[in-house]
């Protein structure tokens, strides 16, 4: 394995960092932050501006063809450009029309389906949301029971999804609905995109403990898709769902195990706060020998856990799709972080207990919600349980 990035590999990583220069100049944070209340998603004016910018370099779905829109970038130039604008904190969101909905329609829409909508998701015409959850359903998701009743040439959809993100600010939806309830659980499931201003879609927010959530309920009372939205064929949505949730829990572990991306060149988080307080004596190093055992430990977890994902992203060089790997990075790299959160907060002592008021600065009332919403990343992309089973099945090959 062959860690060296090629030199066209490194003259791109010059090229995306004088862009992120030119385009995030000192003070960006501040605006963006005004904006976007989470301070994750590009829904602000600045964050558009700047996604539109991508969008015209064909970088926002950098490794798509260019006829669609992308670059046709390699894996590595990919890589190359996810660390860069993590680097930089880039406020590029998480973008469920180019992590899921473009791949599901090149890999099973239409040739009419791909012109519709491919170009509607690279230009930013397009936002997406997912509809996989529901409240009777929790992790078994082939359990779902949202129906699907064929008339004509249409579908006419009723029932309730949950965990729906970002459903009250995207303009479409891909969902899993049942159109037959014969066979096993996992058959008779159809993958269907759904405008969202559809009569008979409506959706609530969700209130999470933070005070901030994504999070929606979205409900369906008679409401009427044409059968030419089916993304694969009818029935057979559990494959396309497969192939989709191995492209998410690849994503959640690039994402989380990442652990401080935002660090290069700046120290690590972890020193940091443990330098502010805990205290440093002896040259700089922190004065807590457990302190800075738990550190190392944690930054070792890290750079281990990056090398391996390095394994799999040689093996995605020579066209190998993500399989049940995904579920074992999935898990360890979602552990991983709500270890790192859970160290920060204990650095933070009693200033890791604010919620709000005075004692306590921005920083430490937002590590304290980041810390209480890392608890979540076992749970989605699929629960840490269901994907230990994944893993003992299809990797180890134990019996159910």
């Amino acid at each position: 394995m062959d860690f060296r990035f090629t030199p066209e590999e490194e003259a791109f990583r010059s090229e995306v960092q004088e862009f992120l220069k030119q385009e995030l100049k000192p003070g960006w944070e501040d605006a963006f932050d005004a904006e976007s209340e989470l301070g994750v998603e590009a829904h602000g004016e600045f964050a558009r501006n700047f996604n539109k910018k991508l969008s015209e370099r064909g970088w926002l779905a950098i490794a798509w063809p260019e006829e669609y829109g992308g670059k046709n970038a390699s894996v590595m130039q990919q890589v190359v450009y996810n660390e860069e604008m993590a680097y930089a904190g880039a406020p590029v969101g998480f973008n469920m029309g180019v992590a899921w909905v473009g791949p599901s329609l090149m890999l099973y829409g239409t040739d009419e389906q791909k012109q519709e909508f491919i170009p509607k998701i690279t230009n930013l015409e397009h936002t997406w949301c997912t509809l996989y959850s529901e409240p009777a359903a929790g992790s078994d998701l082939a359990a779902i029971q949202t129906k699907a009743v064929r008339d004509g040439d249409d579908f006419i959809i009723n029932g309730t999804k949950v965990w729906t993100s970002y459903a009250d600010q995207a303009d479409w939806i891909f969902a899993l609905v049942r159109d037959s309830n014969e066979g096993k659980k996992q058959e008779g499931i159809t993958f269907l995109l759904i405008d969202m201003e559809t009569p008979g879609v409506s959706v609530s927010p969700i209130l999470l403990i933070s005070g901030k959530s994504p999070f929606c309920e979205t409900h369906f009372q008679d409401v009427r898709v044409p059968i030419r939205n089916v993304i694969g064929k009818i029935g057979s949505g559990w494959t396309v769902a497969k192939a989709l949730l191995g492209h998410e829990r690849s994503m959640i572990s690039d994402t989380f195990g990442a652990g401080g991306a935002k660090d290069r060149g700046k120290g690590s988080r972890l020193v940091a706060l443990a330098r502010e307080y805990v205290g440093e004596t002896d040259g700089g190093r922190v004065s807590d020998p457990v302190v800075r055992d738990r550190i190392a430990e944690a930054e070792m977890e890290t750079r281990a856990f990056g090398l391996t994902v390095q394994r799999s992203r040689d093996a995605a060089k020579a066209g190998h799709q993500p399989g049940p790997e995904s579920s074992l990075f999935k898990v360890y790299a979602t552990e991983l972080n709500k270890r790192r959160h859970e160290l920060m907060v204990q650095l933070l002592g009693p200033q890791a207990l604010g919620w709000e008021g005075e004692g306590f600065d921005d920083d430490e009332l937002a590590l304290t919600r980041d810390w209480l919403r890392s608890r979540g990343n076992s749970i989605e992309g699929g629960t840490s349980e269901i994907q230990l089973n994944i893993i003992a099945k299809r990797v180890l090959g134990l019996p159910d």
